[in-house]
């Protein structure tokens, strides 16, 4: 599981049938301490999240699982929304 920031969304007029009625938006790398790591994604939205929302979203095989029995064409779906992150330091 990834931390991102939502930053921004993305419409498509022509798009694979299993992403209709779907919504993509533009996810920005986050790591658990709040800075940005990496390029930005799209991903499909499963939470209602909006644009400036701190989210968790996964990649791979597990961004299909929210969509299952049916096969869903995406690499990154958004699985929550974070309210607050703590951040533990030291050792077990």
């Amino acid at each position: 599981m990834n931390a991102g920031r939502v930053i921004g969304r993305m419409w498509a007029t022509r798009k694979d049938a299993s992403l209709e009625g779907r919504r993509l938006l533009v996810v920005q790398p986050l790591n658990f301490r709040g800075a940005e790591t990496g390029p930005e994604l799209v991903a499909l939205d499963t939470v209602d999240a909006g644009v400036g929302d701190r989210v968790l979203y996964v990649t791979s095989s597990e961004a299909t699982i929210p969509f299952r029995p049916g096969l869903t064409a995406t690499d990154a779906t958004i699985v929550g929304i974070l309210e607050r992150v703590d951040h533990v330091t030291g050792s077990w």
